[in-house]
């Protein structure tokens, strides 16, 4: 086999076309020759390639280097910028004051609901206050934009505006409260959980950027209640109220919590204008602190017996001394009414508590109910009907207290009948009969007294009359009005009315009490009316001193007049009686009636020639 015949014809490069070798010959080499061009060429464009791929490869680690540095030199820049931003705001804050966020930051509308949600044993109260507040981080911190500054520095305070809204509000923990008076008397403590205060830049004028915030707050007033009656009078004599608080701690944290600021010892002033009361006079230095009775008007006022107690049951209305803009819930609160009794001392004689109310203006409605309590042994004046100052139309002084802070007593008028209230009414004798003392130089007058209890209105109390006990002057006609007799058991002697009343010339007086029965009857818009007859027999009529003349010529009358005489009597008389669900115990915790002493009575009587006994 030749050459030619195993080696195909290979095509040679000749210029851009293909023209076929010259046929080999014996000079014609088996081996080409390395430094042909044709066969170089492609040797040749794999180390230029080579070359220009590190080439490039330089270049891009040239661009990613200088990227990253320049990434890392603004990240630094940027960090040492909001470092320094974060530094100039945080030196600013340091050097705000309490007084400077409460008078130039915090914004408080309200509060427009106070809710008392209940009172502990130990004189505490669980409020919850509903208020919107927001406070204005832009004036504190000096961010706020202002039209006079520049652009930078505009720019500049935007990046503090943008920290606030990022911030957007902040966590306060505020440790016990002690509020204390001008006079540094504690008032108060108060304590509270944390809350959240929302922050903002550049507020509109209006409330629209406030936001809504409820705290429950524990509050126990002091149970010293001459300082808080001291500060009552200071506030009312200077026109407003002005306080001082200590507040051991304030802690003030950011979001979750990686930020906190502790403020400790910060004591501070809040100061309040009082608003100008409805129906009374404005606050003054010279101007008299309106008592409670100003503020409290009695409506309408009801005892009622039940089985196994004496009800009562009370309407009054009360000026609203908070403004408008706050509505307050309360719930049921408890009081006791006391009398003042010997040595400075008080008798409890009712037990009551308001409905829960609400604060609604100009006045107050509250809802008054309750019963009368176990009345104590041989009190001087146990029970308002037995008291002469509700008779001779003078105002009772009462005592309030709250069981729930006994601390705190409140004196205060109950207000007397618009009239005298007329207890007993058509007082008269049936069957009168006069006869001479074989004893004595005097008379004795038997007969059955006849009398109608009648209560005022609103008492509708069941009563059982035991006993009576007068003591009348009698006179030659009807009886004028007249001072009332010195009541027997307030004074050991027995002095009569001094001068003595022009007609009077008899005195009646039993020796001891007289038997009584009692049946109620049918009222007639009045309180409970009960008829009241006592057998009197021989009860001793003596004649007035100096009034013989006058007795004489009243049986002058009775002897010689067609029908006989008119006897007026007035005088005053003691009751005692059973009160249903009012029990009363002697000194020997027995159930006995009580007395109720120096009712008023008027009445008359016609004497006839039958009824004088010679």
């Amino acid at each position: 086999m030749t050459l030619t015949e195993n080696d195909a014809s290979p095509s040679c490069i000749k210029g851009k076309g293909k023209a076929r070798c010259p046929e080999p010959s014996e000079q014609t080499p088996l081996l080409l020759d390395h430094g042909d061009d044709a066969p170089s060429q492609p040797r040749a464009t794999y180390y230029e390639d080579v070359g220009s791929s590190w080439d490039a490869r330089r270049r891009l680690w040239s661009k990613l280097t200088f990227i990253f540095l320049t990434s890392l030199s603004s990240c630094i820049i940027i960090f040492l910028l909001f470092a320094l931003l974060a530094y100039s705001y945080a030196a600013r804050l340091s050097h705000v004051s309490p007084e400077d966020i409460l008078e130039n930051a915090l914004v408080i509308q309200g509060p427009y609901r106070v809710s008392v949600l209940d009172v502990t044993a130990d004189g505490g109260t669980w409020i919850q206050v509903q208020a919107k507040v927001g406070i204005n981080a832009g004036s504190i911190m000096g961010v706020d934009t202002d039209d006079d500054e520049g652009t930078f520095y505009d720019m500049w305070k935007s990046f503090g505006r943008w920290g606030v809204k990022i911030l957007d509000r902040v966590t306060v923990e505020v440790s016990t409260t002690q509020i204390f008076s001008q006079r540094q008397a504690l008032l108060a403590t108060l304590e509270s959980p944390p809350f959240d205060l929302p922050l903002t830049v550049n507020p509109p004028y209006d409330d629209s950027w406030l936001s809504p915030l409820s705290l429950t707050l524990f509050v126990v007033p002091t149970r010293n209640a001459s300082d808080l009656n001291q500060f009552v009078h200071d506030s009312w004599h200077s026109g407003a109220a002005s306080v001082h608080a200590s507040i051991p701690s304030v802690i003030v944290s950011g979001a979750r919590q990686t930020k906190r600021l502790q403020r400790l010892d910060i004591q501070t002033h809040l100061f309040m204008k009082l608003p100008p009361i409805p129906g009374l006079p404005n606050p003054g230095k010279d101007v008299p602190l309106p008592s409670v009775s100003q503020l409290i008007t009695l409506q309408s006022f009801g005892v009622e017996s039940e089985a196994k107690d004496v009800t009562v049951h009370a309407l009054a209305t009360a000026i609203n001394p908070v403004p408008s803009t706050m509505n307050l819930t309360a719930p049921s609160l408890p009081f006791v009414i006391s009398l003042p009794g010997e040595n400075n001392s008080s008798i409890p004689i009712a037990s009551v508590h308001t409905d829960p109310f609400t604060l609604t203006h100009p006045n107050i409605t509250l809802a008054i109910s309750g019963s009368i309590l176990p009345l104590p042994t041989h009190s001087p004046r146990p029970f308002p009907l037995s008291s002469v100052d509700i008779l001779s139309l003078e105002p009772n002084i009462v005592s309030v207290t709250c069981p729930l802070f006994p601390s705190f007593a409140v004196d205060m008028e109950f207000p007397a009948p618009s009239s005298k209230p007329q207890i007993l009414r058509n007082v008269t004798i049936h069957d009168m009969k006069i006869k001479p003392n074989s004893a004595s130089t005097g008379f004795l007058a038997s007969g059955s007294v006849f009398a109608r209890i009648v209560l005022p209105k609103g008492m509708n109390l069941t009563l059982d009359v035991t006993r009576v006990f007068p003591d009348v002057l009698v006179f030659d006609g009807e009886a004028h009005e007249l001072p009332t007799l010195l009541l027997p058991q307030w004074k050991d002697d027995e002095d009569l009315p001094d001068p003595l009343p022009e007609r009077a010339f008899g005195h009646i007086r039993p020796e001891d009490w007289l038997e009584a029965t009692s049946v109620q009857i049918d009222s007639e818009g009045e309180g409970s009316i009960f008829a009241v007859t006592a057998d009197m027999v021989n009860v001793p009529l003596e004649v007035l001193p100096g009034r013989q003349k006058q007795f004489s010529n009243f049986i002058s009358k009775v002897v010689f007049g067609t029908h006989g005489a008119l006897a007026g009597l007035k005088g005053t008389t003691d009751i005692g009686v059973y009160i249903l669900g009012l029990p009363f115990r002697d000194h020997e915790d027995t159930t006995t009636e009580m007395d109720l002493l120096g009712l008023p009575l008027q009445g008359s009587v016609r004497v006839g020639m039958k009824d004088l006994l010679v």
